[in-house]
Formats: C-alpha cells, structure tokens, sequence
C-alpha cells in the first residue's frame, strides 16, 4: 500500500501494519467527535510517526497513486474534520 502524507511525500506500508495504525485512527476519531484538541494533535502525530517508521519512503519523484492520503502533522482539527470518512482517515 502507498500512503502520502500531505506536505511530505510517499511511503510503501505491507498491509500486515493496518490493523495497528487502525487503532491510532479509531483514537485519533474519538478525540476528534470529543473536540479534544490535545488528544487529536498528540494521537495525529503518533500516527504519522508510526507510517514513518513503518513505511519505506518512496523517491520524490516517483508518480505512483497513493492507496491512502493522511493530513499534514500541522493540520488542524477542522481540517483533518473534512477529510475523515464514517471510519476514520484509514478505512476498514
């Protein structure tokens, strides 16, 4: 799977890690229908931490399309709002 993080690029996550960042999403979901700023920003960015450490980046020039698109780690509840489907910004 090719996960974008917005402002940062491209990286190639096995599907095998989906079922933990699941998990930072149903949190991250939570605090965001709470409107727990703190609990949203901290949760965001162990996140984007995880992909990061997960995922292996990807050139910044390859054109690949991207399975999953994840905010920028400065996005703002509202924004990240806009973006969430019923399931979180990871569905399933």
């Amino acid at each position: 799977m090719v996960v974008r993080i917005m402002g940062e690029g491209q990286v190639r996550l096995a599907d095998s890690h989906l079922a933990e960042l699941d998990k930072l999403d149903d949190e991250l979901l939570a605090e965001m229908e709470k409107g727990d700023g703190p609990g949203y920003r901290r949760t965001l960015q162990a996140l984007l931490t995880r992909v990061r450490e997960l995922g292996e980046p990807l050139p910044d020039d390859a054109l690949e399309p991207s399975d999953l698109i994840l905010p920028s780690p400065d996005a703002t509840l509202e924004e990240v709002r806009d973006l969430l489907s019923d399931d979180g910004l990871i569905p399933g």
